[in-house]
């Protein structure tokens, strides 16, 4: 007979192995599932994790996006770990990443076409600021009324969505241009422009803000009262309370700070990559960073490596897409196996499988 037994305390060694087992298991069931779809396994998988890297018919294309790509995952996920760390849960990142978009294109339409280097400093605020308002509607709704932070922030994507919809097809909708849906190009437009730091390589201030987001979040976790009090309130929130910890206070830090990131990428995406906003601008950043923060353990190390996996798939969706046809949905159902099986493998972390003989009858 097979029994679960609780381990006295959580085992290390499976909570590091359990993602890279998870990332095996993926390909597996991947390539199963792309098999199914009559393409050629090995070669899906070669072209979704490795040939983006190591391929010299794609590398030069690949690896510049791979940053590209991996800088919003990054940015979302570390403020979606800080709240995850204390039991404060917010699905809709995706939506805080589009108000910050909004709020970012926003402020350069206003000025266009006056040139000035204070264009997109501005623009960065008006990008936190719109994530962290929006982030704040179930912050408040949390903390007033006891409503779920789940479900509210989750059916708040959908109304974000609408008013991106309605500003892409109205008040933001290019006047040079008025048959097509969507704004200016952002691109165009130097001092509202998120151009690449260095030519060809993908690195712009998303990514420099990522890097800071990261730096900012370790040193919060490990050094700094808010962190200890963000860890107790997760692992122990009576002791937390006893604590002198406000669990509000969290809730508005930790779902605030979460708003105003991915705002800041919506913003960086919307100002270099996107370029202009328009209806299909959600790319699922907000969704798939959550896949990141729990790949990387919650850690902002862990998230930066996790990020770049992730980036990968991305890419190398694109390309499967392109070389062997496959359907675009096919690679969000890779995306959502990899935290099925994380997720699933996490028992181990907290029990042990025990083989026991069954009682004679």
């Amino acid at each position: 007979m097979i029994r679960l037994e609780r381990r006295k305390e959580p085992s290390k060694i499976w909570r590091i192995a359990n993602p890279f087992l998870a990332v095996v298991l993926t390909m597996i069931a991947g390539g199963i599932m792309f098999a199914a779809l009559g393409k050629d396994p090995v070669a899906a998988i070669r072209l979704i994790f490795f040939d983006p890297l190591f391929s010299e018919q794609f590398g030069s294309y690949s690896r510049p996006q791979l940053l590209i790509k991996t800088a919003p995952l990054i940015l979302i996920a570390v403020g979606l770990a800080i709240g995850f760390k204390a039991n404060i849960w917010n699905i809709g990142a995706e939506g805080q990443y589009i108000m910050g978009a909004l709020f970012g294109a926003g402020v350069a339409l206003a000025f266009y076409p006056i040139e000035g280097w204070y264009i997109f400093p501005l623009m960065i605020l008006a990008g936190a600021l719109g994530g962290f308002m929006w982030a704040m509607i179930p912050a408040i709704l949390k903390t007033r009324f006891n409503t779920n932070e789940i479900l509210v922030s989750l059916l708040l994507v959908y109304v974000a969505e609408r008013i991106l919809a309605a500003m892409a097809l109205g008040l933001m909708r290019n006047p040079d241009q008025p048959g097509f849906p969507g704004s200016r190009d952002l691109r165009r437009y130097d001092s509202a422009h998120n151009a690449e730091l260095i030519a060809n390589t993908g690195l712009h201030w998303g990514v420099v803000a990522a890097l800071i987001a990261v730096i900012f979040a370790y040193v919060m976790m490990t050094r700094h009262m808010l962190g200890f009090h963000v860890q107790l309130a997760g692992q122990a929130p009576r002791a937390a309370r006893f604590g002198g910890v406000s669990p509000a206070r969290l809730v508005i830090i930790c779902l605030g700070l979460a708003g105003a990131l991915a705002g800041l990428a919506g913003m960086f995406e919307v100002s270099g990559p996107g370029g202009q906003v328009r209806i299909e601008f959600a790319t699922g950043y907000g969704f798939t960073a959550i896949i990141v923060a729990f790949l990387g353990r919650l850690n902002p190390i862990g998230i930066v490596l996790a990020g770049f996996l992730l980036g990968l798939t991305y890419i190398g969706g694109e390309l499967s897409q392109m070389m062997l046809q496959l359907p675009g949905a096919s690679i969000q159902v890779f995306q959502g196996m990899l935290l099925f099986f994380l997720l699933a493998l996490d028992f181990q972390t907290n029990y042990r499988i025990r083989l026991t003989q069954g009682a004679r009858a």
